[in-house]
């Protein structure tokens, strides 16, 4: 059986609904063949929604389910009688889930808040039925306009923790363990490197105030280019408010606990200039190892006017309640954590007036663009009627010209959408 870790940045291919065509077609009573359009609107199509979910903890069931589209409008009906519009999708992710657009990386939105409906994308409009082209001029039109085709779009889901505390530190220097005594978590604990291979959360009550702490795992030197587990999961410290660093002061796996502390501190600058800012209070755990005396001097010495520092002793509980206090009162003269700001990434339709042209390898003119698009929707080619109005945007809008300009001459091929003609 198939096992999966924790999922926290995805790719999904998102499409909203296409709008149904419009219909074309008469009143018909018994005697009177022929009394008039009757053909009603097509349906729009479905939207795509994004909505948050305080009870999901990851993007796993997108590695199993990647494609997400909405319900197509139904096409017009006689008697006026519009389709039915397109079934919407609506897509849970956890709160704090950034969504990219895939081409550009710009930021979509920033899904925050539990039961947040967030419109990604909009369904294609529906088609006008005949009776909507009905003029003083033209009583009886024999065509309909199409339903709008929309495309698909690839995003990209990115989960970033929503937590006050970010909890950070080399691997094995007791993270998790004092994650569990100040909160109800129960993260998995044993004496090896990277036991934690997903940030652990915990809500941390003191007295009436209550915060949430994120244990980060896996950072090491390089963690800001990839080494470890590091890049991967730094991300989501970037909401925190404060952090709170965790360095194994007894020194007995050979490292400089001072070192570190520079270490993990110049990964966090270099991954983010914001994050390497934020406040820290320290803890110097495994104080109750022979030996940390010392290192425990000579930390507080060099660093004792810049950070809040704790002496702590976190599989026994010790110092845990003064660490709570001092993060408790931390938080208060901090300002309120934000979403980050969007990008203002739309998805939109295409210029209806514009167009560009190129020649073919057959020396064909063919002419693509928003305008073309438009035209496809509206054209009919066995009505007269449809195909004078064709010609006449064509020429409204500049297309003709730039065929000439482009060396265009009579006889040659000209290729609009699905209307392939001679230039005259």
């Amino acid at each position: 059986m198939a096992t999966y870790g924790f999922t926290d940045k995805v790719k999904i291919t998102l499409k909203a609904g296409d709008g149904g065509d419009g219909m074309n077609s008469f009143k018909a009573y018994k005697g009177k063949p022929a009394c008039g359009p009757d053909g009603g609107d097509g349906g729009d199509g479905g939207n795509v929604y994004v909505v948050g979910d305080k009870d999901m903890n990851d993007l796993l069931p997108f590695r199993f389910t990647s494609k997400y589209t909405a319900g197509n409008g139904e096409r017009g009906g006689t008697n006026q009688c519009a389709g039915k519009r397109g079934a919407d999708v609506i897509i849970k992710v956890p709160c704090g889930t950034l969504i990219r657009d895939l081409e550009s990386g710009k930021i979509i939105c920033d899904v925050y808040e539990d039961g947040e409906k967030i419109l990604l994308l909009e369904g294609g409009r529906g088609g006008k039925g005949n009776v909507r082209f009905t003029t003083a001029r033209r009583h009886a039109p024999n065509f309909a306009q199409r339903g709008v085709q929309v495309k698909p779009h690839g995003v990209i889901l990115e989960m970033k923790v929503i937590a006050d505390v970010g909890i950070v530190g080399f691997p094995n220097v007791g993270k998790s363990t004092l994650l569990s005594k100040i909160s109800a978590a129960k993260p998995k604990i044993a004496d090896y490197h990277f036991t934690t291979l997903s940030p652990n959360l915990g809500v941390v009550k003191y007295y009436d105030e209550s915060f949430v702490a994120a244990d980060i795992p896996g950072l090491i030197e390089g963690a800001s280019e990839g080494a470890g587990l590091g890049h991967d999961f730094l991300r989501h410290i970037e909401r925190t408010r404060l952090i709170l660093h965790v360095v194994d002061i007894s020194g007995v796996e050979g490292r400089d606990p001072l070192e570190d502390f520079e270490t993990i501190n110049k990964e966090l600058s270099s991954y983010s200039e914001k994050l390497g800012a934020l406040p820290q209070i320290v803890a110097l755990n495994k104080t109750d190892i022979y030996g940390a005396e010392e290192n425990v001097r000579r930390f507080c010495k060099k660093y004792g006017k810049r950070y809040q520092i704790f002496q702590i002793a976190a599989l026994r509980g010790e110092g845990a309640e003064e660490v709570v206090r001092a993060l408790s009162e931390e938080l208060k003269t901090l300002p309120p954590p934000e979403r980050i700001p969007a990008d203002e990434v739309l998805f939109e339709e295409a210029d209806n007036t514009q167009f560009e042209i190129f020649v073919d390898e057959n020396g064909a003119y063919v002419c693509v663009g928003g305008l073309v698009d438009m035209l496809c929707r509206n054209v009919v080619l066995n009505n007269p009627d449809s195909m004078n109005y064709f010609q006449r945007v064509l020429k409204l809008r500049g297309v003709f010209k730039e065929l000439e300009k482009m060396g265009c001459q009579p006889g040659d091929t000209v290729i609009v959408g699905d209307v392939e003609f001679e230039y005259v």
